[in-house]
């Protein structure tokens, strides 16, 4: 994924550019980078590594370092950014949140008709803002580049430009799938992925640019270059499992979706299997546990937090390379409160349920401390499709997610032709799906919450949500 703030103010905005940035870094755990205008110095640019320090801390000298009333931050999940572009439409930083599927494509594009060239990276790959900057920059004007860039791009892009003037672009990519929201204070505005970041610098809310809209900003004013369009598919995945709990998309808060959607769940429960005998209802640590919240509410089971995660000193548990690595870590964090587990019956929400390898470390986990039962319930529906607009499962294949490879071993690839069947709990494909992955990591029961269910407890309309992983509809 990846995160974005910018700000063009009467004043030097650099401290307001650095701290919206870092209060991104829940979404990305790559790169760092910020850029800013100055009208003496002209652009600047720093990108740092973030994988095993947090921005704040690479970042901790940029007041030292570069000034500005206007800036750009981003945090990369991806490729280094903001770029530094020179092209006919004048030298500008750029930053993109998204993913390009069609590179190769794009790239013979470039060559063929625009004569471009690239700064290669290891194994030639190239840098995908770059290549994004070269469609944007075979136009005459940055509108009608950026409209193109998003055209042919098959993937996201969400993008966000500071001029060699000061100005900021900000465009939400074309099907809205991820947010931009503006923020305005008596010394300008800003631009922000998340609309918490710039209210706790005080800034208010401005609104937040409609599906394929592109704006410019200065310190005095917001012009619209580019009309939204109707037709919107912002991620369902941000109320689930991206958003930070103070975050609000389309109106929505993101603490308050996760405990209506736990709500949901358990009246789920009750109707499709009836009163399940608990001692504690429980999250999974650290997006499962409002879910989690709702649920116990809804049931009246209580609520405990049976494992805390321990995490001054160890890196998030995706980061190493290989899966052992990840698995080791992940256990390593979770620390046992034995007088909410030991001989009790525990039902745990976790957001969501893809490949299940550090799950099943969690249950051995729980299971060595004394827990009687397991049960598990996922805040999503199954994942049958790996997400190919953002990335989230991080999934190289359809193969890697639980559910496929199930399904596989129930009826081979010809299963896959029932996917929905599988997705359904009343089915007797459902029924056979969620025992076998029972049996995998000893759950004493698994439910998921069903399509229909989280689009409730997200509250807007359905046909406004991407939810290609659960049912395969673009």
């Amino acid at each position: 994924m990846g995160g974005y703030f910018g700000a063009t103010l009467k004043t030097q905005c650099i401290a307001d550019v650095f701290f919206g940035t870092d209060y991104h870094s829940h979404l990305g755990t790559r790169r760092g980078g910020m850029a800013a205008y100055d009208g003496t110095i002209g652009l600047q640019r720093a990108i740092h590594n973030i994988e095993n320090s947090p921005f704040r801390t690479k970042f901790e000298n940029i007041f030292n370092e570069m000034k500005g009333t206007s800036a750009i931050g981003c945090i990369s999940d991806s490729d280094p950014q903001p770029m530094l572009i020179r092209s006919h439409l004048g030298t500008y930083a750029i930053c993109m949140v998204g993913i390009i599927n069609n590179i190769p494509e794009l790239l013979e594009l470039c060559f063929e008709r625009f004569g471009c060239h690239f700064d290669a990276m290891t194994g030639g790959n190239v840098n995908s803002v770059e290549l994004a900057a070269a469609l944007i920059n075979s136009k005459t004007d940055f509108a009608e580049g950026i409209r193109y860039a998003q055209q042919m791009i098959k993937g996201t892009a969400a993008i966000v430009i500071l001029r060699d003037d000061g100005s900021i672009i900000a465009a939400r990519d074309f099907y809205g799938r991820l947010p931009i929201h503006i923020g305005k204070k008596e010394e300008g505005y800003c631009v922000s992925f998340e609309s918490f970041a710039y209210r706790k610098l005080g800034y208010e809310d401005d609104g937040e640019l409609g599906p394929g809209e592109i704006s410019v900003l200065t310190p005095y004013s917001r012009t619209q270059l580019t009309a939204p369009q109707k037709e919107m598919r912002i991620c369902s995945f941000l109320w689930s499992y991206y958003g930070y709990p103070t975050s609000d998309y389309e109106g929505v808060n993101v603490e308050a979706m996760r405990c209506r959607n736990g709500e949901i769940m358990a009246d789920n429960d009750n109707e499709l299997n009836g009163e399940i005998a608990l001692d504690y209802v429980c999250g999974v640590p650290d997006s499962g546990t409002p879910h989690a919240i709702g649920y116990a509410n809804r049931s009246h089971f209580p609520f405990a937090r049976a494992f805390i995660k321990y995490t001054p000193t160890w890196p998030r548990s995706f980061l190493p390379s290989s899966q052992q690595e990840r698995d080791k870590v992940a256990k390593m964090k979770q620390v046992p409160v034995r007088d909410f587990i030991d001989g009790k019956r525990l039902l745990f929400v976790d957001d969501s349920i893809v490949r299940g390898t550090q799950l099943r470390e969690t249950v051995e986990f729980l299971y060595e401390n004394g827990a009687k039962e397991v049960h598990m319930r996922s805040a999503c529906p199954p994942i049958m499709y790996g997400c190919k607009f953002l990335n989230f499962t991080r999934a190289t294949s359809d193969l890697e997610l639980i559910t496929r490879r199930v399904i596989i071993e129930l009826e081979g690839e010809q299963g896959f032709d029932h996917l929905d069947e599988y997705s359904d709990p009343s089915s007797e494909r459902g029924r056979k799906m969620r025992r076998a992955i029972c049996e995998k990591f000893h759950f004493a029961s698994l439910e998921f919450q069903s399509l229909e269910g989280i689009k409730k407890a997200i509250g807007i309309d359905g046909c406004k949500l991407c939810t290609y992983c659960w049912n395969g509809k673009e």
